[in-house]
């Protein structure tokens, strides 16, 4: 199916856009107005986009309905300074509440019972129960259209950030990701939760260079059993593996018992076997297992 936007209405796009990109963070963005009101909305149009200067991005889009803009907009114009709370698991239900659109003078921190918290280099205040709170300076904001379903970039810079200890590591040093249960925002009425059943880690890496999948042998890179995320960790090792003549295993000696007559099976258990142990996360074991065909 191909789509030509061009050719779609503003909430058709949207729909679209909205649940291929995705899982989108979710963040509360606090801020004031020149006379103090202070409003609470949430964006999953939101992201990191630097490290050094500390940069996060949200973008409060103007109304497909009516093409207005929201009150976060107004205000991050009158007073460029906004919290970034970040939002979990414990706080989805009161964040979807908080997102109604009461009239400006409601304060959504009232009326989706979060507790306000006095920042201490900016003047919004922060959401208590968020175990991640930024203090920031909106130091630019870039509309991006002029019609409904424009989104307008408000460029923060990270002034202080505010962890609770209940997410950090046992050496208290850095946030735990399996302690920080985020949500993420889909398509729809779509949301995900991060927690210990959905992470899983991925080798980052290093400043030395993988051998690619192309420098894997036929029978593997044309293997019909092995998938795209096996061969990009058989490709992300440093050096190409050699037999290692000290490595023993029963399953592996089992193969070429049974299938030593019949070549085509035996590469076929063989990939069978790497591949269960490449899901594992076991990719010397796996390559071990692969060059036993050479």
């Amino acid at each position: 199916m191909i789509i030509d936007l061009s050719t779609l209405t503003s909430p058709q796009r949207q729909n679209w856009l909205q649940h291929a990109v995705a899982p989108r963070p979710i963040c509360f963005a606090s801020s004031v107005d020149k006379d103090g009101n202070i409003n609470l909305s949430p964006f999953s149009f939101f992201n990191m986009f630097s490290s050094t200067p500390p940069i996060v991005v949200f973008s409060p889009a103007r109304r497909v309905r009516d093409n207005s803009t929201k009150h976060t907009l107004d205000n991050v114009l009158e007073v460029p300074e906004v919290v970034i709370s970040i939002v979990d698991e414990s706080m989805v239900q009161q964040m979807s509440l908080s997102s109604c659109e009461f009239p400006k003078e409601v304060n959504e921190f009232y009326k989706s019972g979060f507790t306000m918290e006095k920042a201490s280099m900016v003047q919004p205040p922060m959401v208590k129960e968020s175990k991640v709170k930024m203090e920031c300076k909106v130091i630019e904001v870039k509309p991006l259209g002029t019609e409904g379903g424009a989104g307008n970039l408000v460029i923060c810079e990270v002034l202080r950030m505010h962890v609770d200890d209940s997410i950090l590591n046992a050496e208290g040093t850095m946030i735990d990701q399996r302690k920080l249960h985020h949500v993420a925002r889909l398509g729809g009425d779509w949301y995900c939760r991060v927690d210990e059943h959905s992470l899983f880690q991925v080798e980052k890496p290093s400043v030395k260079l993988g051998i690619g999948v192309d420098a894997l042998p036929a029978h593997i890179r044309n293997s019909r059993i092995l998938t795209g995320n096996n061969l990009g960790q058989l490709g992300n090792v440093h050096d190409f593996p050699a037999v290692d003549p000290t490595y023993h295993d029963d399953r592996l000696k089992q193969i070429f018992q049974y299938y030593s007559i019949n070549p085509e099976e035996m590469e076929k258990e063989l990939h069978t076997y790497a591949k269960e142990l490449l899901d594992q996360g076991k990719v010397t074991e796996g390559w071990q297992v692969l060059l036993a065909l050479n």
